[in-house]
């Protein structure tokens, strides 16, 4: 399910629900995944809530917690504005923007955590992007030195580095909780 709370024009909820659908599969992640599509404001309220930042971000990932057999998987939340931005900055769609960050976010709640692995979450947002037909992955444009990253630059080279901006925290039942470290796989 995608939730609208701002809307962007040429951005379709069916389009978006049926990528989310085919990027859960890749991933392997079982259960139901919710995608927020909403503004910097509650953006920042959730990063302050969840994470301690005083800062709007472009992604959040909130893993369910509880039952590893649960139909739900979790929540992500995306900033329009920041999709936006990135997109205009890189030179391509809103709704590639959208579905790059909707795909960071599902693999966070598939357990990766790009801030505490070896790459491994790069790697494979890498070949997902490849195979899901993406620009360049969030992960991959974090790690790049700012001049590369300009209008045009498209499919870079994989960098293996930490970057981004997805949550550390779940959300359940209104509460925080630690994020799980384990994969969930099909």
């Amino acid at each position: 399910m995608v939730i609208f709370r701002k809307q962007a024009a040429g951005v379709s909820e069916q389009a978006l629900t049926r990528f989310v659908a085919r990027a859960r599969r890749a991933v392997k992640l079982r259960g139901f995944v919710t995608v927020l599509i909403t503004g910097n404001g509650e953006m920042k309220k959730l990063n302050l809530c969840f994470r301690g930042k005083n800062r709007a971000t472009d992604v959040l990932s909130f893993a369910a917690a509880g039952d590893p057999k649960s139909d739900i998987a979790g929540d992500v939340a995306i900033s329009l504005e920041i999709a936006r931005e990135n997109a205009k900055n890189l030179g391509h769609q809103v709704s590639d923007e959208i579905k790059i960050l909707i795909l960071h976010g599902i693999l966070h709640l598939a357990g990766y955590d790009h801030e505490a692995d070896r790459g491994e979450m790069a790697a494979e947002e890498d070949r997902l992007r490849r195979i899901l037909r993406l620009p360049v992955t969030l992960i991959e444009r974090n790690a790049l030195p700012q001049h590369s990253r300009q209008r045009g630059k498209k499919d870079l080279p994989s960098k293996k580095s930490v970057g981004g901006g997805a949550g550390k925290r779940t959300l359940m039942a209104g509460r925080a909780k630690p994020k799980r470290d384990r994969r969930r796989r099909a």
